[in-house]
């Protein structure tokens, strides 16, 4: 089992990264539009079952002391919905990833604009990529493997 799949949980949109545990890279797929708790949670089923993963990494909003307030008890609520249905499920602590995220696309001349799910994927591959990075080491070019 290589692949992960990495998600920025929002009120909005849920951001949606997909990983590699063998290169240790991860990239930024397009995001869901929030409807519903059933509705969202089939999407992200969905996608677990095309990319043939087992595993989710979901950012979890921790305040800034370390401490967890109603959004994450919120973010592990889901969680646990998608534990229930045989994913393994982790957290990834998210603190400062939107905004790392909207200075990657800065980095590279764009802007993030309301509404596309840009940021808010890029904000999960920014937590997918800690994770695989602290898990497995940096990711490195593949000319670099041996």
């Amino acid at each position: 089992m290589n692949r992960v799949i990495g998600i920025d949980h929002g009120t909005r949109r849920i951001g949606v990264a997909i990983g590699d545990t063998e290169t240790g890279m991860a990239f930024a797929r397009e995001a869901i539009q929030r409807r519903n708790l059933d509705h969202d949670l089939a999407l992200v089923g969905e996608l677990c079952t095309t990319e043939g993963v087992e595993r989710v990494v979901i950012g979890l909003p921790l305040n800034m002391d370390g401490s967890e307030g109603p959004q994450a008890q919120l973010v592990r609520a889901f969680g646990e919905r998608l534990a229930a249905v045989g994913l393994v499920v982790d957290y990834e602590d998210e603190r400062l990833s939107t905004w790392e995220a909207g200075e990657r696309l800065a980095g590279v001349g764009r802007k993030a604009r309301r509404g596309t799910g840009e940021l808010d994927s890029t904000a999960a591959r920014v937590i997918l990529q800690q994770y695989l990075d602290a898990r497995h080491g940096p990711a490195r070019p593949p000319e670099e493997t041996e």
